[in-house]
């Protein structure tokens, strides 16, 4: 984001002054290429069958993204794409790696369904143990950890029934929180991990009381604006330092540099497609000393 960008940027809510730098550490993630993407079936308000998918572009932004967080310095592994698959290039859906403990997802759509056969042989392959929920979980989508507790999404996808599946495996406390617009299908697309003690969110794609356990968890929360919401601005990833979000979410960007974080801006707009950007092409895999 130039400083001109900023400077055209209308008020915001929840501004505050400058803030000073956050603190990074080196992450380790996973990612699918969009080898085989193609938007062939509809099971989210963004896809579109009858928009043409340009392949070439989205291999080539995929990879954007994939040296942007080796130029910062953190540790890409890279799990091999299947034909037959083409939402596999989410792979933050593909299941929740905590510390040793590696939870395969179970997804909802039988579209889908194959993804979760390849995630776990990557899991296995790597030297875990794959564990399964007996009730639908979708990975990352809608399990994001905070600090030591687990942020959890119901509504659309993944099943409350999981939340308690998920903490027993874990070990971890689990937060459940109910979404209520389609268009925020996973937890992922309404609220974005910062750092141990920081989030940001959209409040509309929450119930009351989803929103009201928020405000009482993250009194300090940075709260977007649905210009960049709909852009799917909240769908980031960030090293507690660096946020790298949608680069079309230019008003979320000024908010986090007013909160002393650096955004990075990554067009993804093919893979918006399909109905995901930047964390939903991204399974972190968590340390326990996080």
């Amino acid at each position: 984001m130039t400083i001109s960008d900023v400077a055209k940027l209308e008020a915001r809510p929840q501004s505050s002054p400058k803030a000073s730098p956050r603190t990074a550490t080196t992450r380790r993630y996973a990612m699918t290429a969009p080898t085989h993407f193609a938007v062939e079936y509809a099971i989210n308000p963004w896809m579109d069958t009858s928009t043409p998918v340009d392949p070439a572009l989205a291999v080539a932004q995929w990879e954007t993204l994939r040296q942007t967080y080796l130029s910062l310095g953190h540790t890409v592994d890279l799990v091999a794409p299947e034909p037959g698959l083409p939402d596999m290039v989410y792979a933050a859906n593909g299941g929740l790696i905590i510390g040793d403990t590696a939870i395969v997802a179970r997804f909802k759509f039988a579209e889908r369904v194959g993804e979760s056969a390849a995630y776990a042989a990557w899991m296995a392959a790597a030297g875990y143990t794959p564990r399964y929920t007996k009730n639908l979980n979708e990975g990352q989508g809608d399990l994001l950890v905070v600090g030591s507790t687990i942020l959890a999404g119901t509504g659309f996808r993944t099943d409350s029934t999981a939340h308690a599946e998920v903490a027993e495996l874990t070990g971890l406390p689990v937060v459940t929180l109910h979404l209520t617009d389609p268009r925020f299908y996973h937890l992922d697309t309404a609220l974005a991990v910062l750092d141990h003690q920081t989030i940001a969110y959209y409040p509309p794609a929450f119930t009351d009381a989803s929103r009201a356990t928020l405000a009482g968890l993250f009194p300090s929360a940075i709260e977007v604006a649905s210009a960049d919401a709909y852009v799917l601005g909240l769908n980031v990833v960030s090293d507690g330092r660096h946020v790298v979000l949608p680069s079309a979410a230019v008003g979320f960007a000024e908010q986090l540099a007013r909160h002393g974080f650096e955004p990075i801006g990554v067009d993804l707009s093919e893979l918006f497609k399909g109905g995901g950007s930047v964390k939903c092409c991204t399974l972190e895999v968590y340390r326990d000393d996080r």
